[in-house]
């Protein structure tokens, strides 16, 4: 595999010209099927019901739950083959409660821990009687020695890191990505879990933030993505920022827990 690239193709495809035990720290965020919606007690796509939707090129985000749950097993089954350590960022949401929860079970033996991504905000819930969105969740799975919450390689810069972690969301989203991964988010990763010349992989590139990151960071990557445009967009966001300040040299505190 050719390193620092994204690769213009589903994962699953990628995934399978790893060898095993080829990448260092995988870092991701699958699309959470939010189109997915129920209504008169059956599941719908969102656009069927005429409802504002998030979009991704080339994704329509409202899979069959089955077709849903089988793609995720598929990739991180596969992902836990080329690589110790997955964080796997997921929101619950309709279209993804049921597979999430199955995913933990399923994998519960790789399931090592999980923090809470604390947004700072709640995003507004889409109807009445609905909690309104400020977390979401990251899965670290792990093949060794996941019975233990300890990370043997670990590089906490305070010695210890807490598991609630307060990151904004960017504000720069696009029409083109409204889902976009934070920066400040893979930075936290990348420094407390990783060392330089790793190899950090991401099956959901988008817009490049996992590469951006790791790149500025001294790591290697490679990506995987469908959309032919974001990865045109992503190569050129990592050339031009690559070489530019990507951070403040200041010290992230996560958020206590009480």
């Amino acid at each position: 595999m050719n390193l620092d690239k994204i690769y213009n193709e589903c994962c699953l495809h990628t995934l399978k010209k790893m060898k095993d035990n080829s990448i260092d720290c995988v870092i991701t965020s699958p699309p959470y099927n939010m189109n997915l919606r129920i209504r008169n007690g059956k599941y719908c796509s969102r656009q069927i019901v005429e409802e504002i939707s998030t979009k991704y090129e080339e994704f329509a985000d409202n899979l069959d739950l089955n077709f849903y749950n089988v793609f995720h097993s598929n990739v991180l089954s596969e992902l836990l083959r080329v690589s110790d350590l997955v964080f796997y960022n997921i929101q619950i949401v309709t279209g993804s409660k049921k597979s999430v929860f199955k995913m933990i079970g399923d994998y519960a033996d790789y399931l090592k821990d999980i923090v809470i991504w604390d947004k700072g905000h709640a995003e507004p819930s889409i109807g009445s009687g609905i909690l309104n969105k400020r977390t979401e969740l990251i899965l670290i799975f792990s093949k060794k020695d996941s019975i233990s919450r300890k990370f043997d390689n670990a590089q906490f810069k305070r010695g210890s890191l807490n598991d609630i972690w307060l990151i904004p969301k960017e504000k720069n989203q696009t029409e083109k990505h409204k889902a976009l991964f934070p920066q400040k988010l893979v930075q936290t990763i990348i420094e407390n879990f990783t060392k330089e010349n790793d190899i950090i992989y991401d099956p959901f590139m988008g817009l490049g933030t996992t590469g951006i990151v790791a790149k500025s960071m001294n790591r290697r990557f490679i990506g995987s993505e469908i959309s032919q445009n974001y990865v045109e967009i992503a190569n050129k966001k990592i050339k031009e920022q690559t070489e530019l300040p990507l951070f403040k040299k200041e010290t992230f505190f996560p958020l206590e827990l009480f």
